[in-house]
């Protein structure tokens, strides 16, 4: 990525210190979880976690009975992460080390998943090469579950701008393909007790 960060970048974040000490960081991912089981018809969809390297959310979805799972990260240590954590579990799970902006996706999934990943995605450039990423990914009666800052949200995240999104934004941002089915507001509080309002966006593709 450029405004994103790079590999480098990434790397250096998770090598630095312990992921739970990352301000991203969620012992319990939610309203990710929450979001997937009520949108996701069933535990026999095919799930891709965009940038979720080291998201206790692949952890939450095995132990809830899903089966088809990938997850795609910009940073291998990230990703390392999860695979020394699942342990046995780690051969259930498909692992993509890929900047999206540059990835071309090899098959589709019922759902794909974002917390965090857009909001770094500053330019038109790398925002329009995500969507077609995610346009390539998806097809009809898919669901995209987003997660980024809040209008009020933080400005800067480890170092880096960010763009902030209204659910009515991200809409706009995904329309004619998809359109908006569920919104939530949720307030993350960082391993270091400061408060980042996200905004989640549930759209199904048409």
């Amino acid at each position: 990525m450029t405004s994103g960060g790079d590999r480098a970048h990434w790397n250096r974040a998770y090598e630095g210190q312990d992921d739970d000490a990352l301000s991203w960081f969620q012992a319990e991912p939610q309203p990710s979880l929450d979001l997937i089981a009520g949108h996701g018809p069933g535990r026999e969809v095919s799930i891709l976690d965009i940038g979720g390297g080291a998201s206790r959310l692949t952890d939450a979805l095995l132990d809830a009975g899903y089966r088809d799972l990938s997850v795609l990260d910009i940073s291998d240590a990230a990703l390392a992460v999860t695979r020394r954590r699942l342990g046995d579990r780690a051969g259930r799970v498909a692992f993509i080390a890929a900047d999206i902006t540059s990835w071309t996706p090899p098959r589709r999934w019922d759902v794909w998943h974002d917390r965090a990943v857009l909001h770094f995605l500053t330019s038109e450039a790398e925002q329009a090469a995500y969507r077609r990423a995610l346009l390539t990914a998806t097809a009809a009666g898919s669901i995209a579950v987003l997660g980024t800052f809040a209008p009020d949200g933080p400005e800067r995240c480890s170092g880096l701008p960010v763009k902030r999104w209204s659910a009515g934004a991200l809409a706009r941002f995904l329309a004619p393909e998809f359109r908006l089915l569920d919104r939530r507001r949720h307030l993350h509080q960082t391993p270091k007790g400061a408060a980042q309002s996200f905004e989640f966006a549930v759209l199904v593709r048409d």
